[in-house]
């Protein structure tokens, strides 16, 4: 499988894309084509252009979480694919696969939104929806984890304002992650990590019933974390003898340079192309 950088907050040296505080990752397995996540904004679609890529034949769009960050590109995307139709372009219908409350609206501080800009219903007029609690087979060894169990009290302790029409405060029940079966082991593939990187990879063990994890890539949402979450999360990824942690996005600097004590860190941005067998 090969996956490339399409969005993060910084681009790699010598690599002229855009870059903005959200992530998106195009993946090719076998030709399936995959968008993960799709950005706050339609630079995804400039830089897939620059990089060579027809997102026109994407076969499925995998949402991590509903946070604008991750979601506010499928507006300008669901308008090209519609511009496509238009000028009687060759252009696939993609599935979208998400977490059920993952297009609710949600609010912070009374009226700031930073969930989803376009509903389900409207969603349905441009994706084929396919909205689930249970994991999701993308590829045969492509696998969207659905929700994940919490099961460690050091991880998913910050809220996030409020879910259209409740009064209980957000924990981001809808954040879910990818899982690759490599031939060496397993490839984490996060969004965020809301509902935190130990439980998401315990989770993509049990999923696929195997103890091995190779990389991980993604948000690791280590912003400012409290002591304990950090001294958990550095104690569970150094048990894990990875091969290499690509932590991007969500993740601080303090954070990435505590990471480098335990495991193999590198470096992230817009343009990264990585490949597994």
């Amino acid at each position: 499988m090969n996956l490339k950088v399409l969005v993060d907050n910084n681009t790699l040296v010598d690599r002229y894309f855009l870059a903005e505080p959200a992530l998106s990752f195009y993946l090719n397995d076998e030709g399936h084509e995959v968008l993960f996540d799709l950005g706050y904004s339609d630079i995804f679609i400039q830089n897939a252009e620059k990089m060579g890529l027809d997102l026109l034949q994407v076969s499925d769009i995998v949402i991590s979480h509903g946070h604008l960050d991750h979601t506010w590109g499928l507006e300008p995307f669901a308008r090209r694919l519609n511009e496509a139709h238009f000028e009687k372009r060759l252009c696939s219908r993609p599935r979208l696969v998400a977490h059920p409350q993952a297009f609710t609206s949600v609010i912070a501080d009374g009226s700031n939104e930073f969930g989803s800009l376009m509903s389900a219903e409207k969603l349905t007029k441009h994706f084929t929806l396919e909205l689930k609690r249970d994991p999701v087979a993308i590829t045969p060894r492509l696998t969207w984890l659905g929700e994940i169990p919490r099961v460690f009290d050091f991880e998913n302790l910050q809220s996030f304002g409020q879910k259209d029409g409740e009064s209980i405060v957000d924990m981001v029940p809808d954040d879910s992650a990818l899982v690759f079966s490599a031939a060496k082991g397993l490839v984490v593939i996060t969004g965020c990590s809301h509902a935190g990187i130990c439980n998401i990879v315990e989770h993509a063990k049990n999923v696929c019933g195997q103890e091995r994890i190779i990389d991980i890539i993604g948000g690791l949402h280590l912003m400012n974390p409290s002591s304990r979450q950090l001294e958990g999360t550095l104690d569970y990824l150094g048990q894990l003898e990875l091969d290499h942690l690509y932590a991007c996005h969500c993740t601080d600097l303090q954070s990435k340079i505590a990471l480098a004590g335990v495991t193999n860190v590198e470096e992230v941005g817009v343009g990264l192309e990585l490949t597994w067998n």
